[in-house]
């Protein structure tokens, strides 16, 4: 299968700056992609590369199987950097937008009708854009990206500034376009929301790929043994636990090469403690994230 998306050896320099350093990979079709990075990593570098923003000094991209640039029409941008027509009607900005991507303005009209109505604001298509809350205008952003059909996407901080409800419903909209077909790109620092919806990733830091993989591939080579537990009241100090991370309730055990799950569930039933989930598990993306970007652990594969 040809990839949507194809970069090999990447390099980018900003005069000394060496901002990406040799970056491959391949997005295929119909999946979720995670870019991931800290800031300053060369992420919105090679991003902007992508879109034909910025020129490779070095390396090969390809976009839906043609150099960028070449299918701009084809291709759905959320930049982090957010910028809207304030004195535009709602609808007339989106509308607009899809015009420039060749789209006809039927056509269209009513797809922003529909996409309005998705997002629940089909009672503020006549409202101008500066009317709107921040959230609204977040909502217009992300649907800007999408209201030509495009067949690729790339969403950089899509969640940005969304409510719990609001967060939800972008992520059903994202999980719509992979169910028809469109390959998605997804850059967060939100790494839950990585996890709930990405199938691979790829992560840069210092200009370099340093992850890259499924995140099962990834959380097999970066998790030592650990154990997931939920138990009534505070975890006590326990032999043989090296690190404990916490997350929605969770705890994330982190054994010593000499102790085993087995060993953990005992102690834990001798102290009295009752447990409410426990399993033999992996550390969250979070953590790797966090422990690759401090001890810049080499590249999986």
């Amino acid at each position: 299968m040809e990839p949507a998306l194809y970069l090999r050896n990447v390099h980018k320099w900003f005069g000394s700056v060496h901002a990406v350093d040799g970056v491959s990979l391949e997005v295929y079709p119909g999946e979720i992609f995670g870019l991931l990075g800290p800031n300053g990593a060369g992420k919105t570098t090679t991003i902007r590369m992508i879109m034909h923003i910025l020129i490779p000094d070095e390396g090969e991209i390809r976009v839906l199987g043609r150099p960028p640039g070449e299918t701009r029409e084809r291709v759905g941008y959320l930049p982090e950097e957010r910028g809207l027509y304030p004195h535009l009607k709602v609808v007339d900005h989106l509308v607009y937008l899809a015009e420039l991507k060749g789209r006809p303005r039927a056509w269209a009209r009513e797809r922003a009708l529909h996409l309005l109505e998705r997002v629940g604001l089909a009672d503020r298509t006549e409202a101008k854009v500066r009317e709107l809350s921040r959230g609204m205008q977040q909502k217009i952003q992300f649907l800007a990206a999408i209201i030509h059909d495009p067949d690729l996407c790339i969403f950089d901080e899509p969640f940005q500034g969304l409510d719990p409800v609001n967060l939800q419903l972008i992520k059903d909209i994202i999980r719509d376009l992979q169910q028809a077909g469109k390959t998605i790109v997804l850059s967060t620092h939100q790494m839950n929301q990585v996890e709930a919806l990405c199938s691979r990733i790829a992560m840069i830091d210092h200009g370099r790929r340093v992850l890259y993989g499924t995140l099962e591939e990834i959380k097999q080579a970066h998790s030592p043994s650990v154990v997931l537990v939920r138990i009534k009241g505070a975890l006590p100090q326990l032999p043989g636990v090296a690190r404990v991370a916490q997350r929605d309730g969770t705890y994330y055990l982190e054994l010593t090469s000499e102790t085993s799950p087995t060993d953990v569930l005992a102690a834990l039933l001798r102290r009295g403690l009752e447990v409410l989930y426990f399993e033999v598990g992996y550390l969250p993306l979070e953590e790797i994230f966090i422990r690759v970007v401090k001890e810049g652990n080499h590249e999986l594969g």
